[in-house]
């Protein structure tokens, strides 16, 4: 499965496994802080369920994305110029796994520390996240990126599973042997920091930095942080040049904020709309992570059969049929049928834009434009459950209408995708086949 074919030459294959094993690390902290545990704990628990309780942790979600807009332009050029992204992830990991123990302490009324835990956290991914992805063209072929990204996409579902069942097994466990909810709680957070930390560890020891530093020229930190922005700029400015790569961010983005919709609000949809109880929406959240995980896999295979662009445009209108399916459910058969094309479109979606982002990308600014591009989804990840929000408090709590509004993302980042041609991309960027 792992040859010659599929590697750059000196890549070994327990590289790629390594590689792949962040994924694993931490996508369980998505799974139980951000969408099944720890939200939910903070607007019940934490913030005593009060009015503005949903809005509280939003506007922390919002402050820890919008702080990583901010930063990871500096560290990407940092990483770039001196050829030590295995330096800035270990420090992106740690501050991740930190912030997740920190979640441990919090109860009642610290609503101070939950939050800036979250921010720490939350930071320390979406760092992560991004030079992790940067390392996929050092270790893939061009022709075999998008098999090699499901691969990590997929082993991160699973990851996910670990961790949530590790999770699910405290929270129901605890409560036979007498632990209160706030104990419970903690466990899973100590769970998730022990399992990200643990799963990072082949990555620091087995994979190699082969990126070449580009020099400093003698340059202090402050005048590399200031050149990082500059490099936004010019990343901007460089989107006319390569402009297949625009065409990626846009459908990026788009797509992105319909996704973070279904990530953030679909537990919401379950209970408001459809009558699921908590251990329903628990159910679903782990099964359809198998979906998910089967879907980044065998789309890892299907994108460098047909093409990178077919693909992603196949996973687009999965989401739109996923969005009718929804929207327009009366029975739990029919929205069982949703969520698991949601499973099925949600890893794979994702990992065809890395492996884009992995080709369209010159070599010697892979971090810069990894960069882009989760700025571009971080931004998403803002303008999307925002989006939904407004609808629903615009019609009085009309999540049917919202759910449908969601659906004009996907439509319009299907449209997005139309003029991207990825071999003058791939051209433009210096990585011709």
């Amino acid at each position: 499965m792992i040859d010659s074919k599929t590697l750059m030459p000196g890549v070994r294959p327990r590289e790629v496994w390594a590689w792949s094993a962040f994924d694993f690390a931490n996508s369980g902290y998505t799974t139980v802080v951000l969408t099944a545990v720890f939200n939910a704990y903070f607007v019940s628990t934490i913030a005593g369920d009060a009015t503005w309780a949903t809005f509280a942790w939003t506007c922390v979600i919002a402050a820890s994305n919008a702080v990583s807009l901010v930063l990871m332009p500096v560290i990407g050029a940092i990483a770039d110029a001196t050829a030590k992204k295995k330096f800035w992830l270990f420090v992106a990991t740690a501050c991740c796994i930190v912030g997740t123990l920190g979640l441990a302490f919090c109860g009642e009324g610290t609503i101070a520390l939950a939050g800036a835990m979250i921010i720490l956290s939350n930071i320390g991914y979406n760092v992560g996240e991004t030079l992790n992805s940067a390392f996929l063209p050092e270790i893939a072929r061009p022709e075999a990126v998008g098999k090699v990204s499901g691969w990590g996409w997929s082993f991160g579902y699973c990851g996910g599973l670990v961790t949530l069942g590790a999770s699910l097994a405290i929270v129901v466990g605890g409560e036979s042997i007498g632990l209160t909810m706030d104990q419970r709680v903690a466990g899973t957070m100590i769970v998730t920091a022990a399992v990200f930390a643990l799963a990072s560890i082949p990555i620091f020891t087995m994979l190699k930095e082969r990126a070449k530093p580009r020099g400093t020229g003698g340059k202090e930190l402050r005048d590399l942080c200031l050149e990082s922005f500059r490099e936004v700029l010019k990343t901007c400015r460089s989107l006319g040049e390569y402009r297949d790569f625009a065409c990626l961010a846009l459908c990026g983005f788009l797509y992105q904020s319909g996704i973070s919709i279904v990530i953030t609000l679909s537990a919401v949809y379950a209970a408001e709309v459809m009558g699921f109880t908590t251990t329903d929406t628990l159910i679903l959240v782990f099964l359809v992570n198998i979906t998910a995980a089967v879907g980044a896999f065998g789309f890892g295979y299907l994108q460098d059969r047909i093409g990178h662009k077919r693909a992603l445009a196949l996973t687009l209108l999965c989401w739109i049929a996923m969005i009718a399916c929804a929207a327009f459910a009366t029975t739990r058969p029919v929205f069982w049928v949703a969520a698991n094309l949601a499973g099925l479109a949600m890893g794979s979606s994702q990992s065809a834009g890395r492996a884009m982002v992995s080709l369209l990308s010159p070599e010697s600014r892979s971090a810069e434009f990894f960069s882009f591009w989760n700025m571009a989804l971080w931004v998403a990840a803002i303008v999307g459950p925002l989006a939904y929000g407004s609808v629903t408090w615009i019609t009085g709590n009309d999540h049917r209408l919202a759910i449908c509004v969601t659906g004009i993302f996907f439509v319009a980042s299907l449209i997005a995708l139309v003029p991207l041609n990825l071999e003058r991309g791939m051209k433009a960027a210096g990585r011709e086949q």
